[in-house]
């Protein structure tokens, strides 16, 4: 408990919030956008890109691609900001500081 009410954990944690929360929110609306506009914008959604695909396709991938592109940038944020902050805790909770 000790730990949990420190300053450098109460740090690691904001820094996990700040960089979590708001990529979780913009994902989500544009997840909500995707299936809003699947479901009430067929029009817009069936119009031909190139061949036969369509915009709904192409924000299929969108989505797919948005979500690789979140994986990778949360693992470098976690390598540089967080991983840092939580082997120093790790560190000073096992006497090696």
């Amino acid at each position: 408990m000790q730990v949990q009410s420190s300053q450098e954990f109460a740090e690691l944690r904001r820094a996990h919030r700040s960089f979590a929360f708001p990529l979780t929110i913009a994902f989500v609306s544009w997840y909500t956008l995707y299936v809003l506009l699947s479901n009430y914008a067929g029009d817009f959604m069936g119009k031909q890109v190139v061949g036969n695909i369509n915009v709904a396709l192409v924000f299929g991938l969108l989505q797919f691609l948005s979500t690789f592109v979140i994986a990778w940038w949360y693992s470098r944020h976690a390598s540089a900001k967080l991983d840092p902050r939580a082997q120093a805790i790790k560190s000073r909770l096992e006497g090696k500081s």
